[in-house]
């Protein structure tokens, strides 16, 4: 694998060179690969070269961007492991709302540059997601409901595709492409710019947890079911199962003990907000109420701490159109019997804005979920990894009678056909736009769509 270096700007690194098992490492503590070369591009040129020498030399090409893959796609074992992150400019033009992103920025990144002018973009929940994943499989967190998906809110791309050719995608220009990458996952390229919407948000929101004890977790999911029913777009309301974390607001009484969170957003007037919340603030008898202002690019980062880099994790996910009162049963009934102290169960409020837009519009098909579920499982000690993965298949399959059938291609941990349902179908639309800018299934470390033809 020779003459590749010579053409890069960035560094190049085999095994055994200084640095190379810190670089080949992944945030999910369950991925140990060995690719032949790691190369950390610094522009579009470097991953020109990288691609046209891993399509010529027949060699695995994997893609790393800014954050987690949580699947570990991000490194091959014998390839080549192309690193994104150290391309991470946010460059943001506040009269145009737009942003231009590099492909290694991650969430912090992105909205540090972003809330300097009070603007921001519908993506993730954890400053430490990277930018490029997130909007590859189409991107939802707080302000969803509010302002659309991520994909929702791109404007354009450039994107280096099979054949070493830079390509500019948008609605107008290789629209067909386009289409593909809002939801269609890393399978027809490596994007090296991404253009975003911005809209007007904080940089003060009314958000926070509200916390109550597992015990009653039913009736407190069922309210939150029911207030969320007829909630504004600018309201988010989340719920998370898990034992309590070591939170400053919590008493140290309930640390490492079952709770439920009911985790709340308000994109819009503070004051607006707080009469908003209202019922879901005064309901029950709560451990703790952490609903307050709250910097949007601090409240970006609450959860950090939850999910730092190097434990194990093993993820599964289901799209719901409503939460029944028997699949609030079966969570809870699952999250009494986690499997390890760091595991949660999670459901994601969506809807809103994101809901009118048609299902075929982008590749990201799910626009009839109202809740996305993460079976977010995570431990530390690799002896527990046949328990923590039996529970979260178990969970899930007691799942799905209450599930639309979709799952979130970015919360799958591995190939078991969980892809098919995640591209739906889009799948076949996919795999022709796949036929024509990646025939030989170059990019095809990822939840895969193979070529029609």
């Amino acid at each position: 694998m020779d003459g590749l270096g010579e053409e890069l700007r960035g560094e190049l690194l085999r095994p055994g060179d200084p640095n190379y098992d810190e670089r080949r490492a992944v945030w999910n503590g369950m991925i140990d690969r060995r690719p032949a070369l790691i190369v950390r591009a610094m522009g579009a040129s470097d991953v020109i070269a990288t691609v046209n020498f891993a399509r010529e030399q027949n060699v695995v090409l994997a893609v790393r961007g800014g954050g987690h893959n949580i699947a570990g796609n991000a490194v091959c074992d014998g390839g080549v492991m192309l690193d994104l992150s150290a391309m991470r400019s946010v460059r943001v033009d506040p009269a145009a709302q737009a942003a231009r992103v590099e492909p290694g920025a991650t969430l912090g990144d992105f909205d540090h540059e972003a809330q300097a002018f009070g603007l921001a973009t519908p993506t993730g929940i954890n400053s430490t997601t990277g930018v490029a994943g997130l909007t590859l499989g189409g991107g939802f967190g707080w302000l969803t409901r509010r302002y659309g998906m991520t994909v929702d809110n791109l404007r354009s791309v450039d994107i280096v595709t099979a054949d070493g050719e830079l390509r500019h995608a948008s609605e107008a220009e290789n629209s067909d492409l386009f289409w593909g990458i809002r939801g269609g996952g890393g399978n027809f390229g490596v994007v090296t710019s991404f253009e975003f919407d911005l809209h007007e948000v904080g940089p003060e929101i009314l958000s926070g947890p509200i916390v109550y004890a597992g015990d009653d977790a039913r009736e407190v999911i069922r309210h939150v079911r029911d207030f969320n029913e007829d909630a504004p777009d600018e309201c988010a309301v989340w719920i998370v199962l898990r034992a309590a974390p070591p939170l400053p607001f919590l008493p140290e009484t309930v640390h490492g003990v079952g709770v439920v969170l009911v985790v709340t957003f308000y994109a819009g007037d503070i004051d607006d907000g707080k009469a908003v919340l209202a019922p879901l603030r005064e309901y029950g008898d709560p451990i703790a109420d952490a609903v307050g202002p709250h910097q949007y690019a601090a409240f970006q980062q609450s959860f950090d701490p939850l999910l730092t880099e190097g434990a194990r994790n093993y993820w599964k996910s289901h799209n719901f159109s409503d939460l029944s009162d028997d699949a609030i049963d079966t969570a809870v009934e699952y999250a009494a019997d986690l499997p390890s102290p760091l595991s949660e169960i999670f459901f994601g409020q969506l809807g809103g804005e994101m809901a009118c837009v048609p299902s075929d519009a982008t590749a990201y098909p799910h626009r009839d979920a109202e809740y996305a579920m993460n079976v977010h499982t995570r431990w530390e000690d690799p002896a527990m990894d046949d328990d923590c993965i039996a529970w979260s298949r178990e969970f899930f399959d007691a799942m799905a009678p209450y599930a639309t059938g979709g799952v979130y291609v970015n919360f799958i941990s591995e190939d078991e056909g969980e892809e098919a349902l995640a591209y739906a179908d889009n799948r076949d639309r996919l795999a022709d736009i796949k036929a024509d800018y990646d025939p030989t299934n170059l990019f095809r470390m990822n939840q895969n769509v193979e070529p029609a033809r």
